[in-house]
């Protein structure tokens, strides 16, 4: 910054400054500028607050724990692939991960976050014949039964259930076409640009599909909730029915029982889309999680524990 010969000048003709020689101008020009300076930055900083500092703990852990990992990634069979960093979002690794593709039951992760979105998570939800309309797997819902959506979001999460789907996009949606709609939206708000669901439960139906990036996505948004994260994170729960009879609900997620900091998400499979999985895991101050899209039976849960290992076993320097 310069101040012009005409301030200068001005200064010296209204006799707010002495005339001096040229040399010496410069100098007090300097000075003047230095101490406006000061002045428009509000002089020394004041000192930090503590409690302002702890009340962002996040800002520096999140972004050291979005670095890339040093180290090539694994060779994955399943033909699309994405590691994020759950916190920050960045793109550790992708293969294929924009190519649409059906997802199967992975696409719960977006009926689940509609519901939850719907609130009122406690309200009653009466059975439909209608809501068994469907292949398995289910929890064989018997029309008349009454259950909370609580409930039902939890065997839906845990065990996939197709008919628990169906049962809370209708009472949510109003019909299975009106909560799909409510899905295309959710997608859109999330910036999922690669999908367009037709059900609740990731069944085949034309014209249905997302991608690796867009289910990061969601899984990324899914990750943010509590509730939604305790779910995925159950390993077995026991379910009651309204008669009484009880049933040990099981995770289908078996990288919850092999690998000790992964925490959860969601699993897939039909023939269209073969195994599809999302998983998450939190290591050293890190979380990421991982989608695999159209693997195989052999493969699919040793090439989603190879993508966790590889984004999250490293020093937390690193």
């Amino acid at each position: 910054m310069k101040f012009p010969h005409s301030w200068l000048a001005a200064c010296v003709k209204m006799g707010i400054i002495p005339r001096m020689p040229r040399p010496l101008c410069a100098q007090f020009a300097a000075l003047c500028f230095t101490a406006a300076l000061v002045t428009s930055c509000g002089g020394n900083p004041p000192p930090r607050n503590p409690s302002s500092q702890a009340a962002y703990p996040q800002v520096q852990s999140s972004a050291s724990a979005s670095v890339i990992p040093p180290t090539p990634p694994p060779r994955v069979a399943g033909e699309s692939a994405i590691v994020i960093d759950a916190q920050s979002g960045r793109v550790l690794y992708a293969k294929n991960a924009d190519a649409p593709r059906p997802v199967a039951s992975t696409q719960k992760i977006i009926t689940a976050l509609c519901i939850l979105d719907a609130g009122n998570i406690d309200s009653t939800v009466t059975i439909e014949a209608s809501d068994g309309a469907c292949e398995p797997t289910k929890l064989d819902l018997k029309p008349g039964e009454h259950y909370s959506r609580r409930e039902l979001l939890k065997v839906l999460v845990v065990k996939s259930a197709n008919d628990v789907a169906r049962a809370l996009a209708r009472d949510v949606g109003g019909s299975q076409e009106g909560f799909a709609a409510l899905m295309n939206r959710k997608a859109a708000a999330l910036g999922m640009r690669n999908s367009h669901f037709t059900n609740p439960n990731g069944l085949p139906m034309s014209g249905q599909h997302s991608s690796a990036r867009d289910m990061a996505i969601a899984a990324r948004a899914a990750y943010r909730s509590p509730l939604f994260r305790s779910y995925s994170a159950t390993k077995a729960f026991t379910f009651q029915f309204n008669n009484g009879r009880t049933r040990e609900i099981e995770n289908t997620n078996h990288l919850l029982k092999s690998l000790p900091y992964c925490d959860g998400m969601k699993t897939g499979t039909t023939n269209l889309a073969g195994r599809c999985l999302v998983a998450s895991g939190s290591l050293n101050g890190r979380s990421a999680i991982t989608v695999i899209l159209k693997d195989s039976t052999a493969s699919i849960w040793k090439d989603s524990e190879k993508l966790l290992r590889w984004a999250l076993e490293r020093p937390a320097s690193h």
